[in-house]
């Protein structure tokens, strides 16, 4: 597996790919990898003929008093991972490259980003939009895949993508989650012993609002119940939980499809996000 930092070298190396070998996907990551993202990267090698993995932890999409200064960097970890799974390049770009002295253009996405996480962390989807967009010209891949577990991230990059006439395949991958139902993140490590116990609590809320809403229970009644059970359980803040349409995210207030179930709720100094669709 090859690392590059430098843009130079990384086109070359891709224009060798493309015409050597065929198919490329890329799997974006802030790095800190875990099962998640190695479900992605086995996804990319089915689809694909050369996978690239690009790790870069992106200072545009973290506000003011979040995690950046203390968000895992482990890059020898990761990259051993990747070159195990079979990898064929790791772009690892400096700030420079990816922000260069003078840089100056934002990418925004409209009304999907707003709501949900977008009114929690504002400014934090516009710098989502912005490195991805330059993951896209940077890689040019034939496919990219992202995980389901940042809904509303992937939602806003396919919009990104058929608005700015993208023309490679933006794939989602279903979460992968623990042997108890918590979602991988790689904020969990986060979570103390007792936390990370009592976060099971989140995808439980989830599951049975989930199933009292296709029964045909009141959307607004069955939220309200998820939210205290959350809060007994041991959060201390949800900043949301809501029923949205699967593919525009506007929000529903009955049951109609094809929906979807979003949370994001605080516990400890953590703030764990997941979601489901209701079927």
């Amino acid at each position: 597996m090859q690392i590059i930092r430098q843009l130079d070298p990384l086109r070359d190396v891709l224009d060798g790919f493309r015409k050597d070998l065929g198919r490329i996907g890329l799997v974006p990551t802030m790095g800190a990898l875990h099962s998640g993202h190695m479900r992605l990267v086995e996804v990319a090698h089915d689809q694909c003929d050369a996978v690239v993995v690009s790790i870069f932890v992106n200072p545009a999409q973290f506000g003011a008093g979040e995690d950046l200064d203390s968000y895992p960097r482990p890059e020898a970890e990761d990259a051993a991972l990747l070159e195990q799974a079979g990898v064929a390049l790791l772009w690892a770009p400096t700030p420079d490259q990816v922000y260069p002295e003078g840089y100056a253009t934002n990418v925004s996405v409209g009304a999907i980003s707003d709501g949900l996480c977008g009114a929690a962390r504002p400014g934090h989807f516009d710098g989502v939009a912005t490195v991805v967009t330059k993951l896209f010209n940077q890689v040019r891949p034939d496919a990219a895949f992202f995980g389901e577990k940042d809904y509303q991230q992937l939602a806003i990059i396919r919009r990104l993508a058929r608005d700015l006439d993208f023309t490679h395949d933006v794939i989602g991958v279903p979460t992968v989650r623990d042997s108890d139902g918590l979602a991988l993140s790689s904020r969990n490590a986060y979570l103390t012993v007792q936390q990370r116990s009592q976060a099971v609590a989140l995808p439980e809320a989830l599951q049975e609002a989930a199933g009292a809403i296709a029964d045909g229970e009141p959307v607004a009644l069955v939220i309200e119940k998820a939210k205290a059970k959350l809060l007994a359980s041991g959060f201390h803040k949800i900043d949301y939980l809501e029923l949205r349409h699967a593919e525009t995210l506007r929000i529903l207030d009955k049951y109609d499809l094809p929906a979807r179930l979003l949370v994001a709720a605080h516990i400890g100094r953590t703030r764990l996000i997941d979601n489901i669709p209701i079927s």
